[in-house]
């Protein structure tokens, strides 16, 4: 057991707050695994974290749709059926967790159950039947969990975090690394579908929930973090039906009149013709028109500044619960290139020693291009054992397309600009070049100056624990500036002079070596 539970945590009080860390053992890092299942109200998860440090990998990540708060009979208890499939689904997960001998596993259960006149007597049976001990969220709960996920990814967000389920709708308010006020609406799409098919009565259903429960609605005006399957299906017809050319998710920033536009687009479409183009089940698929009027009213209620998916929600909630502040606070994209470094790069620990080289070249820009910069420097060698020919295609391919967090989609490129141009000198032949028109040309031009200054600071590598050269950057008179150690003078080869000239030329200066 790599961390010791708190208290019992038995289902006998359905309002019991999460309000402790998980473990009590503060050193979160040694922790290898961590295993959690989310029982929601349309599908049951399991996602085992490759550790608790800031930035985890996905281990293990499996879905099953099993449609617990769609299945309910008169009386409000669970269905038989949707019963039987969460057991089975909860019967592997069990056996799953034990092959992987992760202990202890997080296990929560959201809207359908807690709504559920049987709920409690659902969480006792699967208790019997797999050893799994489930948790009943309340909705602030709920909330509180969703919003420090959006945390996880984005340790500086501000705002409202958004997460819409099967059977309800979570908001909170999200700043300075802390949780704000929370509410809970009855408005998830399974539950709306129940109600009616009507579009009318599901809209007149959700302005008289908004308007009768108007203090529970945060203040206007701010950016709006979306958490959930059903945001994100509509992110991803939004993407579509831009043609979007990055077909990431997590951190794809929409405005309120394209999300406007892409659910009348929606409202319009049959469930066939959105399946063609996304690729994406009929179990998803059937819940996005409802979600998609939701997302309408609660857009028409908040008027956010702007609208940002996130790809963390309740699951890696629970994670940042458990870490320590200090290890909140840390920069998620950083960790993650400093773990991938330390894994997988030929000569770990060089990635600082050639940030501090090139950044003599990078005066007077702020503080996120310095830190995606660092980033870069950190990843600049981790990618070695692809083939040399597609080197720099894998490293863009690998920088645009990562599951990190804290990174956005401008951020993504520039990282993946840069570093291709660590590999190569051009970028003419690359087959996205879609993907370009998202970075402005001087964005373009500040990637191809940093890939190309890693290129040329990566030929010193090898040679000590100490940088043997050092740069300067005179941009008022343009001059590039080489200084050597004089024993190290012969380390100035024809490959190092030509990385150099080339170095010079993306930056349109003279060279000058002493």
């Amino acid at each position: 057991m790599v961390g010791k539970l708190l208290g019992s945590n038995k289902l006998k009080n359905k309002n019991n707050l999460v309000e402790q860390p998980i473990f009590l053992d503060e050193n979160v890092n040694s922790l290898t695994r961590v295993g959690t299942i989310d029982v929601g109200s349309n599908s049951i998860r399991m996602v085992v974290f490759d550790g608790a440090a800031r930035s985890p990998s996905y281990f293990f990540n499996e879905n099953i749709f099993c449609g617990l708060g769609d299945d309910m009979d008169s009386s409000g208890n669970l269905g038989k059926a949707s019963k039987e499939r969460a057991f089975l689904a909860l019967s592997r997960f069990s056996l799953v967790a034990k092959a992987m001998e992760i202990s202890p596993v997080l296990c929560i259960a959201t809207a359908a159950i807690r709504d559920a006149n049987d709920g409690v007597e659902f969480c006792n049976e699967v208790f019997l039947r797999t050893g799994l001990e489930l948790k009943i969220l309340s909705g602030i709960e709920e909330a509180k969990l969703s919003a420090q996920g959006v945390f996880l990814g984005w340790p500086e967000a501000t705002g409202i975090m958004c997460d819409i389920g099967g059977s309800s709708l979570e908001l909170a308010e999200i700043g300075d690394g802390l949780v704000g006020q929370c509410s809970s609406f009855p408005l998830g799409p399974l539950k709306l579908m129940n109600l009616t098919d009507d579009q009318e009565t599901i809209q007149s259903t959700i302005d008289k929930n908004f308007y009768e429960n108007q203090k529970l609605l945060i203040t206007k005006g701010k950016d709006l973090f979306l958490v959930g399957g059903s945001w994100r299906a509509i992110a991803r017809l939004d993407m579509e039906r831009q043609n979007y050319p990055l077909r990431v998710l997590h951190e794809y920033k929409m405005t309120q009149q394209s999300v406007l536009d892409t659910v009348d687009w929606i409202l319009s479409k049959g469930s066939c013709e959105l399946k063609k183009l996304t690729g994406m089940s009929n179990a998803r698929l059937r819940l996005v028109p409802i979600a998609s009027i939701v997302l309408r009213a609660l857009l028409k209620r908040l008027k956010p500044r702007s609208i940002s998916i996130s790809s963390y929600g309740v699951r890696e909630g629970l994670l940042y619960e458990q870490m320590p502040y200090q290890l909140k606070r840390c920069d998620p994209l950083l960790e993650a290139c400093r773990l991938d470094e330390q894994q997988n790069a030929r000569i770990p620990g060089f990635g600082s020693l050639l940030f501090i080289f090139i950044k003599p070249l990078f005066k007077d820009i702020s503080e996120g291009r310095l830190r995606l910069i660092k980033a870069a420097c950190l990843l600049h060698d981790v990618n070695w054992r692809a083939h040399p020919d597609y080197r720099a295609e894998v490293c863009f391919d690998n920088a645009t397309r990562a599951n990190l967090g804290g990174l956005s989609h401008v951020e993504r490129v520039f990282l993946g600009i840069s570093l291709l141009h660590r590999y190569k000198n051009s970028r003419q032949s690359m087959k996205y070049k879609d993907l370009l028109e998202i970075l402005s040309n001087d964005e373009l031009k500040e990637a191809e100056i940093l890939g190309k200054a890693m290129r040329f600071g990566a030929m010193f590598s090898t040679v000590e624990s100490e940088m043997p050269a050092r740069l300067l950057w005179d941009s008022k008179r343009g001059i590039l500036q080489l200084t050597m150690k004089a024993e190290m003078k012969a380390l100035y080869g024809e490959v190092v002079a030509a990385r150099f000239l080339s170095l010079a030329e993306a930056l349109k200066a003279k060279t000058e070596i002493i």
